[in-house]
């Protein structure tokens, strides 16, 4: 192993071991380590989506206890969640409750409560309260456990698997979710009244309805559930590529989520002439410099200023290079698949970033996302 590569391989289990916390949760970035930017937003929450794919490489590196304290956390502190089978909120506080967010600014004359209006009017400003629904998160923990299954007995958890896929197909509707769905990255809503599902999310639902299949046996509500997914997936290839919101409203944005039709989600073949299209299309609209943005256009940066974010400007995500090095491993071309790995590396020490920004790590240092990813693409290459 090059020296290198072994220097990020180590502060990557360490950023892992630091991430994962004595209760079972596992928080985005451990925001008292030394490297922490103190002009970035917090990241001392747990995202499920994050924190499963912390599990994934966890298993991989032999970290067994980590993925299995995780899902006991899932299922005994997280808000809700044991009662309704879904997190219904993009993240929570370490010890269990929904984290949400505070990045609406609202005018007091807007407030319709009274004495919630009059303490408003005190403040300089005051910014509303919202949580949002990701159905790609709760998937992704049905995902996370079948995979540590292949290492160790997943037993207790079944009552979980369960109650989770069921809930699942419970918020289905044929072709679209009951409840207002928002994309991996929290910006976008896709609405029941205009049928819309985000594709990313979609495919991994299916892929956790699968997984679910996997554990217990076949579940006809299940299989249903999945045949319909498939077949709204399909619709979901629009004029040469994957769009990112399918409905009757749709968002044709290139978004490199896409990379998820291949791995997690196993929707499609690496080698299907339509996700060659849509990698072909990611590269081309969202490769800078080698370094792989969300999409066109993209404007968060992690900075954070007087509570408010900056949105000076996106840079590209170590997540995605690592994705793409991903996809190019299962389409068997080794040499883009190392390209798009080393280019993370030769921009950063040890710890990985959020993002990359004119060649330097930019916004939360170190993302445990980040570090997870390294090791799952360096493991798809064979190279530890």
């Amino acid at each position: 192993m090059e020296k290198r590569i072994k220097e990020v391989y180590e502060e990557s289990i360490r950023v892992i071991k630091d991430s994962s916390l004595k209760n079972g949760a596992i928080v985005a970035s451990n925001i008292l380590d030394e490297s922490y930017p103190k002009d970035v937003k917090s990241y001392f929450y747990v995202w499920p989506r994050d924190a499963s794919f912390v599990c994934y490489a966890a298993d991989l590196v032999g970290l067994h206890k980590i993925p299995e304290r995780f899902f006991e956390w899932c299922w005994e502190r997280a808000e809700l969640f044991k009662e309704r089978g879904l997190f219904l909120a993009n993240k929570y506080y370490p010890h269990g409750r929904m984290a949400g967010d505070f990045d609406v600014e609202i005018k007091p004359n807007e407030i319709k409560n009274r004495k919630i209006r009059e303490m408003a009017k005190a403040q300089t400003f005051t910014r509303l309260f919202y949580a949002n629904f990701q159905p790609d998160q709760t998937a992704s923990l049905l995902w996370a456990i079948y995979e540590h299954s292949k290492f160790r007995s997943i037993k207790k958890f079944k009552p979980l698997v369960k109650k989770v896929a069921n809930a699942i197909c419970s918020c289905w509707n044929k072709s679209y979710f009951k409840l207002p769905t928002y994309d991996l990255w929290e910006e976008k809503i896709a609405l029941p009244k205009f049928k819309q599902v985000h594709t990313y999310s979609l495919a991994m639902c299916k892929k956790g309805l699968e997984c679910a299949i996997e554990i217990l046996g076949d579940s006809g509500k299940w299989l249903e559930c999945i045949k319909q997914m498939g077949k709204i997936l399909e619709k979901c290839y629009l004029k040469g590529y994957f769009v990112k919101t399918y409905g009757k409203l749709i968002d044709r944005t290139v978004d490199s989520s896409s990379l998820g039709l291949v791995w997690p989600s196993e929707a499609f073949d690496a080698k299907d002439p339509r996700i060659v299209n849509t990698v072909r299309k990611i590269v081309e609209k969202n490769e800078v410099n080698g370094g792989i943005l969300r999409y066109v256009g993209d404007k968060y940066d992690g900075r954070i200023s007087f509570a408010k974010p900056s949105l000076s400007g996106a840079g590209a995500w170590p997540v995605l290079n690592f994705w793409l090095s991903i996809y190019y491993s299962k389409a068997q071309k080794r040499k883009e698949a190392l390209k798009y790995f080393n280019w993370v590396l030769s921009r950063i020490e040890d710890k990985i970033p959020e993002q990359i920004k004119n060649d330097k790590p930019a916004s939360i240092i170190p993302l445990a996302w980040s570090h997870a990813m390294f090791i799952i693409a360096g493991k798809f290459l064979k190279i530890f």
